[in-house]
């Protein structure tokens, strides 16, 4: 699967990672992998399981099991099935993402995962989205971004995002939130956040969406 083309798009939360990735997949033509969601959907999960705070052997094990599809959605939002059941709008809460993170942080889990998120790989070629995508998924990937900004910036943006579809949720305490995961993401024993040696980093923070596309379609056309 090496022959696949593949673009990794790295970043914190709230970087703009799933539009940018699925604009980009949508103009080549290519597949997407929207890796946190996948960590999101596994951690809605063993919540729904009451296995969130089980053991790591089970959870690993329910990582593996469980049947997780991707679909084009609105708004530029992954639509996701798990076990033939869509999910909608309960995997972009920051509980959700908190799951996710917690359960990101399990080697055992991480590991079950990690051939799922490569059999994503599948010709004409693949956007891959997360924290480690170009870091230890897709080390040979052709292109790999990492976009940034402010968690003051990204916690406005989640902020306006919630509120628009009708979730009760405190600015302050959603910055800290975010701060807090990214020292989380950052500092796990396994695949920590960072940008890979050879990636292109992006400041998000002033720019528009379209902006940021027209980087990265450069940099996608400078690599292949």
């Amino acid at each position: 699967m090496s022959a696949v083309p593949v673009i990794t798009i790295d970043g914190p939360s709230g970087v703009g990672k799933g539009t940018i990735s699925q604009q980009l997949a949508t103009e080549l033509g290519w597949h997407m992998l929207d890796s946190g969601a996948l960590y999101r959907a596994v951690g809605w999960a063993a919540a729904g399981r009451g296995l969130l705070d089980g053991d790591e052997s089970r959870l690993a094990q329910l990582a593996g099991d469980v049947n997780i599809i991707f679909r084009p959605g609105a708004d530029s939002l992954t639509e996701v099935e798990i076990d033939g059941s869509v999910v909608g709008d309960a995997l972009r809460t920051e509980e959700s993402g908190a799951a996710a993170s917690k359960i990101a942080a399990l080697p055992a889990v991480r590991e079950a995962l990690l051939a799922k998120q490569r059999a994503f790989r599948q010709f004409p070629g693949l956007v891959a989205d997360g924290r480690d995508m170009g870091s230890r998924i897709f080390p040979d990937a052709q292109a790999k971004i990492f976009l940034v900004a402010s968690a003051e910036i990204r916690g406005q943006r989640r902020y306006k995002q919630l509120k628009e579809k009708g979730f009760d949720v405190n600015l302050p305490r959603l910055v800290d939130e975010i701060r807090a995961r990214d020292e989380r993401d950052a500092n796990r024993p396994v695949s920590p956040m960072r940008p890979a040696d050879d990636a292109h980093v992006i400041d998000t923070g002033s720019l528009t969406i379209e902006e940021v596309m027209a980087k990265v379609r450069e940099i996608a056309q400078q690599s292949f």
